[in-house]
């Protein structure tokens, strides 16, 4: 590995584009890198369905006084960034450390970056879980979801007992590990 001041690409990236692989390339975690790919693919799926979804947003309120409208739309973006921030967390704290300490890295940042990044994709879907109404209107019918059945209908019916609020709560803990592991392997 060349010194991170040289400028040679190999040793160093160039912002959010560049850090995917810079750290797929940097990492010796298979883990670690597994992530990199799978979290950098939802990466760009979130960024895609969010800025679909202020263009329809905007397609639907357009001709229409500020107000409700302006606020929904910007709390799509501020939604999206909630999401999409978590997701590439791992990769940019991971090139960012790589950058600055150069080779010098043993395995376990990796390893807790790929961890805590695979926590929070696991945290989004209990999320989601957690919040989706009991009955739902989809076009001109009402669908309910599913009874819970399986193995862990248990843990299922639990998940759909809480207010959907408390969708919020698992990635919300998950995203500020992300934070925490870096702080604390530093």
């Amino acid at each position: 590995m060349t010194d991170a001041g040289t400028g040679d690409d190999e040793a160093t990236y160039r912002g959010l584009l560049g850090a995917f692989p810079y750290a797929l390339r940097s990492s010796d975690s298979r883990l670690y890198r597994s992530y990199v790919v799978i979290g950098g693919l939802l990466a760009l799926l979130t960024a895609l369905a969010f800025a679909v979804s202020v263009m329809v947003q905007l397609g639907n309120s357009a001709g229409t006084p500020g107000g409700v409208f302006t606020f929904s739309r910007a709390f799509i973006i501020f939604v999206g960034a909630l999401v999409f921030a978590p997701l590439v967390a791992p990769v940019l704290y991971f090139a960012r450390r790589r950058r600055i300490q150069g080779g010098d890295l043993d395995g376990r940042y990796d390893l807790a970056m790929g961890v805590a990044g695979y926590a929070f994709i696991f945290a989004l879907y209990v999320g989601l879980v957690i919040s989706i109404p009991e009955c739902y209107n989809f076009g001109d019918q009402v669908t309910c979801r599913d009874p819970p059945s399986g193995l862990l209908a248990p843990v299922i019916r639990v998940l759909y007992a809480l207010p959907p609020i408390a969708g919020l709560v698992p990635p919300t803990l998950a995203g500020l590990a992300i934070a925490v592991v870096d702080r604390v392997l530093r």
